[in-house]
């Protein structure tokens, strides 16, 4: 009997090895990412499929609330502690529901004892394994390795944090923005905390200076985290183009005193495209004097004080190796110094740029004249 084609989609379908995780990040409290997340789930609950919540927290949040009467929710397990009784996830339950999809809000959040697990994000890693897909939310200063950055900021220790390589595991990471200003009229206006509580938040963690400056680095780890997401992707669809989401700019020097007008033009470049800025020196395993390796270690100070990441490499042939550093890095702009302009030297550095343009990917090359030493 002949497959339908149902059968044939489901055999062609890989097999899920694990659920798909959703993480909504913020820079504060009040963005929005709990009702971004809630809006999602209930427009997957909207289309057929089998959304539940974990856990979610309104914080007293009217929109957030309306939006949470609408899905099914697993109820939580009550434990005691010192007297006290609270309510965390019940992770056995939604194991045992198993639904398609679980909400699971403040993944930073530390359970209680006598939880199953100590840390929410625990909870969340075992209900992946069960192949149930996972939308969480968290702000930016939970994360452990901007910890010390947050604090220095803003002077509040932050005492609930999430390794970084949880937040690797994300498949997906979607900034819930807000400009700063609109957070602030937010919080005057009693959206976020009660309206009595305003002042003394606006004057402390949400002043106009530390929303800027956590904003800034929820930017930097989303941007981050999208092209590292586009680099697998282009690796796993064998893709040999640089579609990078950033600019990054990458200075050949050589020993050459006149090295450092290619790195100072570099760094001019790097700055006005708000690009990662690299100087490459590759070694050829030629003889090596004094002189050269003063020079050399002068052209390196030089950039390292403007701001570059040096990266020395070893290879036969410069052209070569720049161009597999090129591939690797996904830079988008390079740029080489000209000073041999006559006779034999002209034809070898122009047959060396040549070289390199057969074996690069698709980049921008700059060939800027310097003064010969």
């Amino acid at each position: 009997m002949p497959k339908t084609p149902e059968q044939w989609l489901e055999q062609a379908a890989p097999e899920k090895k694990a659920g798909i995780f959703k993480v909504f990040l913020g820079y504060a409290p009040g963005v929005g990412k709990t009702y971004n997340m809630l809006s999602e789930a209930t427009r997957r609950h909207k289309r057929g499929e089998d959304v539940v919540i974990g856990v979610v927290e309104t914080h007293g949040r009217k929109g957030t609330a309306e939006l949470l009467s609408g899905l099914p929710i697993v109820p939580r397990r009550s434990l005691e502690y010192k007297g006290t009784m609270f309510q965390e996830m019940d992770v056995d339950a939604i194991l045992v529901r198993k639904p398609q999809v679980v909400l699971i809000d403040e993944l930073a959040h530390t359970n209680i004892e006598g939880s199953k697990h100590q840390k929410r994000y625990e909870d969340v890693l075992e209900i992946l394994e069960a192949k149930i897909d996972v939308l969480s939310t968290m702000n930016i200063q939970h994360l452990e390795s901007v910890t010390p950055t947050v604090q220095s900021i803003t002077g509040i220790a932050v005492r609930e944090t999430v390794p970084d390589w949880v937040l690797e595991r994300a498949n997906e990471v979607v900034l819930a923005d807000l400009t700063p200003e609109a957070l602030q009229t937010r919080m005057r206006r009693g959206d976020i905390y009660p309206v009595e509580r305003a002042d003394k938040a606006l004057a402390n963690f949400f002043r106009a200076g530390n929303l800027l400056a956590l904003r800034e680095l929820a930017l930097r780890h989303v941007t981050h985290s999208v092209d590292k997401s586009l680099e697998t992707y282009l690796q796993r669809k064998h893709i040999d183009q640089n579609w990078g989401v950033s600019e990054r700019v990458a200075v050949c020097i050589s020993s050459n005193p006149a090295s450092q007008q290619i790195i100072a033009r570099g760094a001019r470049m790097a700055q006005g495209l708000d690009a990662e800025f690299y100087v490459v020196h590759v070694e050829r395993g030629e003889g090596r004097t004094e002189d050269r390796d003063r020079s050399l270690a002068a052209n390196i100070r030089f950039a390292e004080n403007l701001g570059a990441k040096v990266i020395q490499l070893e290879g036969a042939t410069v052209a070569r190796t720049v161009a597999d550093f090129v591939r690797e890095q996904k830079i988008t702009q390079v740029i080489f110094g000209r000073s041999a302009v006559h006779g034999w030297k002209k034809y070898l550095y122009l047959g060396a740029i040549h070289r390199f343009l057969a074996n690069a990917p698709q980049v921008d090359v700059h060939i800027v004249n310097q003064e010969a030493s």
